[in-house]
């Protein structure tokens, strides 16, 4: 009973967190907006226990920031923070490709990562390609990513990987949406295709220092999505979070 009543509470946390988490990044809740566990327990629907708990797991990953006088409110991000965010997941992820060739991975273990990059490809085959497929591409490149950074066989490395990708704005595919409206849209994808080719192929030739090196190339191709996704704000319906994001201009 008391081990059903522990599942039970960790569940609705995750509900309250993810629940929470969207209408932050949703544009529902706005920067500066202060939200109370009450508040949280009506829009939420959860108890407070679980609440509670949500919310300062949504300020760990550093979407919510604890208030001295009682509550949370919804930060606002420098794009210097999101940037510096971005390039510690590619560091990461450099180390994870690293190790993967220097370690040595099977043709039957770089199977799955062929597989993937090859459904990418005929993504991108459409021209030119629609907000649909830009869907699809953010589940195959999530996929991608994920599945490379098992191949480095270290699950200290994979958890760290996790933590940074979890950080608002650095997942691999935390820019494309907004991305799909722009005219550079296409090229952009065409060059991180390339980059993922070429992490395959010095992985499959044991290459270590240069899956690494591609692989933090690849991260920065994200803070140019950032770049553009800021300079061409009038698509903020397919990515409202964007309004979380301080430019230098704003600050200004």
């Amino acid at each position: 009973m008391a081990e059903r009543e522990v599942d039970r509470s960790v569940s609705q946390t995750v509900k309250a967190q993810l629940a929470l988490r969207d209408q932050i990044l949703s544009g529902s809740l706005r920067p500066g907006e202060r939200i109370s566990e009450l508040q949280a327990v009506e829009t939420t629907g959860a108890s407070r226990t679980p609440v509670r708990m949500a919310l300062v797991r949504l300020e760990e990953e550093g979407l919510l920031e604890a208030i001295p006088s009682g509550g949370f409110m919804v930060k606002a991000f420098s794009e210097r923070d999101i940037s510096d965010s971005i390039e510690l997941r590619g560091t990461l992820e450099g180390l994870a490709a690293r190790f993967a060739a220097e370690r040595g991975v099977s043709a039957r273990e770089l199977e799955p990562l062929k597989e993937c990059s090859a459904a990418i490809d005929e993504l991108l085959r459409q021209v030119p390609i629609s907000v649909d497929a830009f869907s699809s591409y953010v589940t195959l490149n999530a996929r991608f990513h994920a599945l490379l950074t098992e191949l480095s066989r270290s699950p200290p490395l994979i958890r760290q990987i996790d933590r940074a990708s979890a950080l608002p704005f650095a997942s691999p595919s935390g820019f494309v949406m907004a991305q799909s409206a722009l005219p550079e849209a296409q090229q952009i994808l065409i060059i991180g295709q390339e980059h993922h080719r070429v992490v395959i192929d010095a992985i499959e030739n044991r290459e270590g220092a240069r899956a690494e090196a591609i692989m933090r190339e690849h991260a920065r191709l994200a803070v140019r999505n950032l770049r553009l996704a800021l300079r061409n704000r009038t698509h903020l319906d397919l990515l409202p979070a964007l309004a979380l994001i301080k430019t230098a201009t704003d600050q200004g």
